[in-house]
């Protein structure tokens, strides 16, 4: 597929709702355990959609499990948090150079602004560093379904807590999160939970708690506007303490009156009391409505792991057994998310490689696939991250600043979805950032990053084949198959040079082995070895995961 046809597919898909067009992915399988073919393609399939990108040294440790196996590796999510940011930044707020920040309390805009960045590339190197666990995808799908903005609510310390927050329940109880989120400080000053009282109810929490974290909005019935007003009146009264920056009650700032709501939920009064007490009665009336909020927040696992087409027969098969799942382990995420990443339904050849990557993806995956190697001191260590978030975010995909409370469009926006992620903006942007890694590279302060193409071939099982080096070089960085004809071609006009003879490029390579002082013959593999890497990322193909 070529860049013109790439485009043409994503118009045409444009043009009616995924969601309702099930002749585009129709998948008859459910949640029957997968018992199928357990081969490189099954392997990537699993890590890239749970982790960023699936290295080849990911793959081998997988290789002698069965899927079962290795999905309870992946939700084996250590218990440890990962060391917190440091401080490589130049406003003087006391801390030293290289400690870290994030106990530290500071009003200053400046001080706010330089450990936000900072956070966000300590965030960047948590991905790229991540162990072989899902924690870090779930992080972002969190982050995106309880979206904040870092650069409204201005605070480090707030962006680290929130973060920490999500990573630390990554796999925990779905309700016993949202609660944690609801009283979480960035929250409150992001939805101005902080300003809700009793004088001046304020409902853009109460709100978006009930349309985009639990409920959604296509139940009929569904709540209602005087609900959203109850709701608001529930929760009155939540305030940051300025001097140490931590959550309270402030029970003169809160509404005592009875709270009743609508048919929706029964007609339920919730009496005047505590914040604590009327918060967790109003999140019990909440999640009573079990059946909404279980199919809700599982059909947002699925558009984030699976695909954004959601047909009849997925609802049946796959939404609602799962639902009915997660409401019977009493909202713990990780039995649901075992369930479906050990299905026959996720491993369909209809649900791999049907994924535009994110920017995120797409950056982290490449650095990841390529073992990239990072300076590793520290302050060079954040430029280098600063360098990836930077371009992430010229690639409309910014770390801790998605565009609204309902994330990143590309995960709701019908009908384009994905898709959103190319255009005629992005799509340049990608090939320049690929471009420049396999060239010359990123350079700050002295130090490079950039891809090594023969220490990543020297990886493969057999790179003096030509044939064997694409194929399984493919297997590592593509999710979709390659035409035999088309292999041939790229074999003929990079790695031979136009020859038409296998040995041409076996010679060259194994002249650069027995020699890898000469540099004359590195140079002739690292020439080929570049345009080769080169093309493959520049390839519409390479957008899917």
């Amino acid at each position: 597929m070529n860049r013109r046809e790439f485009f043409t597919l994503r118009r045409r898909a444009a043009t009616s709702s995924p969601r309702s067009h099930a002749g585009i992915r129709q998948i008859n399988a459910g949640l029957t355990p997968y018992t199928g073919p357990w081969t490189t393609k099954e392997i990537a399939h699993l890590l890239k959609r749970t982790m960023f990108g699936a290295k080849k040294t990911d793959i081998d440790a997988f290789r002698s499990m069965t899927p079962s196996q290795a999905v309870d590796v992946l939700l084996n999510v250590s218990a440890t948090m990962p060391d917190p940011p440091l401080k490589y930044y130049g406003a003087n707020d006391g801390i030293a150079t290289g400690a870290t920040w994030v106990n530290s309390i500071s009003s200053d805009l400046e001080v706010n602004s330089d450990r936000i960045l900072s956070w966000k590339n300590w965030w960047i190197g948590q991905m790229l560093n991540q162990d072989r666990t899902i924690r870090e995808k779930m992080t972002l799908f969190w982050h995106n379904h309880f979206a904040t903005e870092a650069n409204f609510y201005q605070n480090g310390r707030f962006a680290y807590i929130h973060n920490n927050l999500l990573r630390t329940n990554a796999l925990g109880n779905f309700k016993s999160l949202v609660r944690a989120v609801t009283i979480d400080q960035a929250m409150l000053v992001y939805l101005n939970g902080k300003l809700n009282t009793n004088t001046a109810p304020d409902e853009n929490y109460a709100r978006e708690l009930q349309e985009l974290f639990t409920l959604g909005k296509e139940n009929n019935p569904n709540y209602t506007e005087e609900d959203v007003q109850a709701a608001a009146r529930v929760l009155t009264g939540w305030r940051i303490r300025d001097e140490d920056e931590t959550v309270y009650f402030d029970a003169s700032k809160h509404d005592t009156g009875a709270k009743t709501f609508s048919s929706f939920y029964g007609g339920r009064t919730i009496a005047g009391s505590t914040g604590e007490a009327e918060l967790d009665a109003l999140l019990d009336m909440i999640f009573e409505k079990s059946t909404e909020v279980s199919e809700f927040i599982v059909k947002k696992l699925y558009t984030w792991f699976c695909y954004y087409t959601i047909t009849p027969e997925t609802i049946t098969n796959v939404i609602k057994p799962l639902a009915q799942q997660l409401v019977a382990a009493n909202w713990e995420i990780k039995p649901v998310m075992a369930a479906l990443l050990k299905s026959e339904h996720f491993f369909d050849p209809l649900t791999q490689g049907c994924f535009i990557k994110s920017p995120l993806d797409l950056a982290i995956g490449k650095f990841r696939e390529f073992d990239v190697t990072f300076p590793s001191d520290g302050e060079a260590q954040y430029g280098m991250w600063d360098y990836i978030r930077s371009e992430v975010t010229q690639m409309q995909q910014n770390p801790g600043d998605p565009p609204s409370v309902s994330g990143w469009p590309a995960f709701h926006q019908m009908p384009m979805f994905y898709e959103m992620w190319v255009n005629h903006d992005t799509m340049p942007r990608r090939e320049r950032f690929h471009d420049q890694i396999i060239g010359t590279g990123y350079t700050r302060n002295g130090a490079t990053i950039k891809i090594d193409p023969v220490a990543f071939t020297k990886t493969l099982p057999n790179p003096a084949d030509p044939n064997a080096l694409i194929n399984d070089a493919l297997d590592i960085l593509y999710r979709v198959p390659f035409l035999d004809t088309t292999k041939a071609t790229i074999k003929t006009q990079i790695l031979l040079g136009g020859l038409t003879q296998d040995y041409y490029w076996t010679n060259a390579w194994n002249a650069h082995i027995s020699a890898p002082d000469n540099m004359e013959a590195l140079q002739t593999v690292t020439t080929r070895l570049q345009a080769l890497y080169k093309y493959f990322m520049n390839l519409a193909e390479y957008q899917l995961a």
